[in-house]
């Protein structure tokens, strides 16, 4: 039997956690032969960006991961953002599975250079659906609806033992825990890095999971890991997860509220049938340096009636008593938006994903670079 390659490109640590479910799928199969690429993490130290190894890559080839350079030779491709030089992984089914969901324009930004790459676009509702047609940056890309796999762990029950990872941390797991997961950019954490500690001191757990770039110095100032680093050893109620926790679902578990601005988590916690917190931006006001904006949505609007809405560091504590309170009227707004946001949160996209590659497989043609060669003349 001859086995089909998979590559698994991760770019970055933090990109796994959208792959986890999936990877053991496929690794799991022995019709395929599994590889993973690790190219894109880079720590900058006094202006210079320089090749970086996270340690808890080492722990993954122990357990038998299997990285490499190459990039021809695969049959199927899964990346979590899109490829800069997709035309060097030759002609492969090249898989899109974005790294995160949520509100940022990057998706549609990324796609608008690549509009001649062949993606097969694996997304997680309806919503996902409806902007990329609306976009105009589909391109020859094909759009297929699945769910969120990043989260199938969670409907599968993996993460039922809340306890126990409260006390890893040295958290109490008799108090209600708030998770805090602002983005890098725009980030509500400037504003809110005093606050957030005042309003759950003595009543709650807190944790603090910053964005992975929020540590590496290159796109976000080193500045921002080192703001949470001082105040954590001020509070005991308090932790921020080192960068080696790479994957932020089992706090969301645990988590019974949670704090961002336009991180992917806000739109990820929705599926979870939990009430979260948004930090409100003038969304109208941020921008790329190119004019564009830095968000599909104004986040002062996105999931209001659903979710509590925030907009002064003074009023989080009474933000924090109200999503743990929700009313009627907000369990109801959520179920709606739920609907919309999210496909089958039934524990089984990874396998619906796995499956539609085998249909794209099996019927060939769908692969990047195959319009190309069925145009070249014999």
């Amino acid at each position: 039997m001859t086995r089909r390659r998979l590559l698994f490109k991760i770019g970055f640590v933090y990109h796994k956690a959208a792959f986890d479910p999936l990877i053991e799928l496929f690794r799991s199969d022995d019709r395929y032969d599994v590889f993973f690429a690790l190219d894109e993490e880079r720590m900058r130290r006094f202006f210079v960006n320089f090749r970086y190894r996270p340690p808890i890559v080492d722990e993954w080839v122990r357990q038998g991961y299997r990285f490499t350079k190459e990039k021809r030779g695969f049959d199927v491709v899964i990346a979590g953002d899109t490829v800069r030089d997709a035309e060097a992984y030759g002609r492969t089914l090249l898989c899109f599975l974005n790294h995160g969901t949520g509100i940022k324009n990057l998706l549609y930004r990324n796609l608008s250079k690549h509009l001649d790459t062949r993606y097969q676009i694996f997304v997680e509702g309806r919503y996902r659906v409806e902007r990329l047609q609306q976009s105009g940056f589909q391109g020859r890309s094909e759009v297929h609806l699945i769910g969120l796999p990043k989260l199938d762990w969670y409907f599968q029950g993996r993460y039922r033992d809340r306890a126990e990872l409260l006390r890893r941390w040295g958290l109490n797991p008799d108090r209600r825990t708030v998770l805090f997961a602002p983005t890098y950019k725009p980030t509500c954490m400037y504003e809110v890095k005093d606050a957030i500690f005042a309003a759950t001191e003595n009543r709650y757990n807190l944790i603090v999971k910053l964005h992975h770039y929020s540590w590496m110095g290159k796109y976000a100032p080193h500045r921002q890991h080192r703001i949470f680093e001082r105040r954590v050893k001020k509070y005991p109620h308090s932790v921020l997860l080192p960068p080696s926790e790479y994957n932020i679902v089992p706090y969301m578990a645990a988590a019974d509220t949670l704090v961002s601005e336009a991180s992917s988590t806000v739109f990820d916690f929705l599926a979870l049938r939990k009430t979260g917190i948004i930090y409100d931006l003038p969304s109208d006001r941020l921008l790329h340096s190119d004019g564009q904006p830095l968000l599909t949505e104004d986040n002062r609007e996105f999931l209001k009636g659903a979710f509590v809405h925030v907009g002064a560091p003074d009023r989080l504590g009474a933000a924090i008593e109200q999503a743990l309170n929700p009313t009627p009227a907000m369990r109801e707004a959520a179920d709606e938006e739920r609907a919309y946001y999210f496909h089958g949160l039934d524990g089984r996209a990874s396998q619906r994903l796995k499956d539609r590659i085998e249909e794209l497989l099996a019927e060939g043609g769908h692969e990047n670079l195959a319009l190309l060669a069925e145009q070249r003349p014999d």
